[in-house]
């Protein structure tokens, strides 16, 4: 069965979501199933992408992280998108920080950090989405977010010329 895909604005919202769960002074033993919630939220991002070039996301792993695999996957016949493959690898660091010390006083800290990383990738990936070829280097997904009025047709004009 074929699940639907989720949007990228719902992504985002989910993630800034958990940012705010994540507040200072939250109970550490509660941050794990957050940061669950975000590497999955990452594996979801890349899914779309895969999805949008006509392909069967991969159920594979790679370094015991199906996200690492989806990058890779990804990555295939499209160069530039290997710009965000340290994101992905972060969003697994941050993972590992929050899962493999669960009860450390900074886990909500960690968390707000994996949250940052996660909407990072799913900025990029959308903006590679949005706009084709984009995303030579992460930050260039900036102008498809920073004015969404007339004002961005001016934006990606420039970028284009």
């Amino acid at each position: 069965m074929k699940r639907a895909m989720i949007t990228f604005a719902e992504i985002e919202t989910r993630i800034d979501e958990i940012a705010e769960l994540a507040s200072p002074g939250s109970d550490p033993a509660g941050q794990t199933p957050l940061a669950q919630e975000l590497l999955a939220l990452g594996e979801t991002v890349l899914e779309n992408w895969i999805v949008a070039r006509g392909e069967t996301p991969t159920r594979e792993t790679k370094e015991g992280f199906r996200l690492l695999a989806l990058h890779r996957q990804g990555a295939k016949g499209d160069p530039s998108f290997n710009a965000c493959r340290e994101t992905a690898r972060e969003l697994v660091y941050h993972y590992n920080l929050v899962t493999l010390e669960p009860q450390h006083p900074d886990a909500a800290k960690r968390v707000r950090l994996a949250a940052m990383v996660a909407k990072h990738l799913a900025l990029f990936v959308g903006g590679k989405l949005e706009v084709a070829g984009l995303g030579d280097f992460c930050c260039a997904a900036k102008p498809v977010r920073e004015n969404e009025s007339a004002g961005a047709q001016t934006q990606l004009a420039r970028i284009h010329n």
